[in-house]
């Protein structure tokens, strides 16, 4: 695959006065791959949104390259950068709409200052928000315009010049949940059917395990993990993407929650479940003859691919068997005998 966006040892440094400077990004490499859809996620003060200036030239990096379509974004002219932002558009939280213009003219923006024609112009912009599920708003303003329908407009002008790469900037953070899930279909819509690759700024990881096929986890303005999104949610390596993955996962008790369920009878079991190992975790008790039940714990979708944590109550006359056989099909994340101690 070919990356659109590639970070060699990238930092950003700010001078706060004459004496002391501030690191928004401290080190970074990565790159995306086109046609992917790559979330970047961290809290507040991780570095993301000086990461999206310096994506597409509104900041040049204090050293280190950035590398977006091609274009050396450090050493560009401006001109270069002006051509650069023409194929890369942008989706903001506060959609950033021109308030006083209609819905029509905002799509329409980006074409005429790339020159289009104004017969091509309209007909470009009737598609658009045709595409986005809004065709009936053209002649209305932003203010008379729900959230959700915001957001369609500045989708529907952010990708009306054809841009190669999509930045999402906190795209859904002002939205509802199910304006969310309205927002996520047709990003990933875009994806599919224009073959526009995609970078979801976020500080919300369902955001993440909906909808991107790569992850970026940061914190403190260094990347702490990235790769594979069902990888990283399966096998996190950083503290910070484990606290993630817990919000959506309630994973293996402790504290309180363990000593009640400990005190409930029986024993228990907590195992890690994915795609392969759902199906499996049952036969086991089955082929043990072992009653079971689940107390505690989820399972959440990635992609389309299960993960998470199940506590079981089990009676068994063989525990160590039990456990022994679980292990050679999952990880066994707290065995009976270490909630007892």
């Amino acid at each position: 695959m070919t990356a659109v966006i590639e970070l060699r040892g990238v930092t950003k440094s700010f001078r706060t006065d004459r004496r002391t400077s501030t690191t928004a990004v401290d080190d970074v490499s990565l790159a995306v791959e086109e046609g992917s859809i790559v979330g970047v996620i961290g809290y507040s003060g991780a570095g993301k949104s000086t990461l999206v200036r310096l994506l597409n030239g509104l900041e040049q990096p204090t050293s280190g390259t950035v590398e977006v379509l091609g274009v050396n974004v450090g050493d560009a002219s401006e001109a270069k950068l002006r051509d650069l932002r023409r194929r890369v558009g942008m989706i903001f939280q506060q959609f950033n709409l021109f308030t006083s213009r209609t819905v029509a003219a905002n799509v329409a923006y980006p074409l005429k200052v790339a020159g289009w024609k104004k017969a091509d112009r309209d007909k470009r912009v009737a598609e658009l928000l045709d595409f986005v599920g809004i065709g009936d708003k053209a002649t209305q303003y932003p203010r008379r315009l729900s959230g959700g329908q915001k957001q369609r407009v500045g989708i529907a002008r952010a990708i009306a010049t054809d841009p190669r790469i999509l930045l999402a900037d906190e795209a859904t953070s002002a939205l509802d949940p199910q304006t969310t899930a309205e927002v996520l279909d047709l990003l990933r819509e875009i994806n599919r059917r224009l073959g526009i690759t995609i970078v979801v700024i976020t500080h919300q990881i369902s955001i993440v395990h909906e909808l991107c096929d790569q992850v970026i986890v940061m914190e403190g303005g260094r990347v702490v993990d990235s790769g594979d999104t069902y990888r990283v949610f399966a096998h996190p390596r950083a503290e910070l993407t484990k606290r993630f993955v817990a919000a959506v996962t309630q994973g293996v008790p402790s504290g309180e929650a363990l000593s009640a369920l400990a005190a409930g009878g029986g024993d228990l079991v907590s195992v890690e479940v994915n795609e392969f190992t759902s199906e499996d975790v049952s036969e086991v008790f089955h082929r043990h003859g072992a009653r079971h039940s689940v107390v505690y714990g989820g399972v959440t979708d990635v992609l389309g691919r299960q993960l998470g944590t199940l506590t079981y109550r089990v009676h068994a006359d063989d525990l160590d068997a039990v456990v022994a056989d679980l292990r050679a099909r999952t990880d066994v994340v707290l065995p009976a005998r270490e909630v007892r101690s």
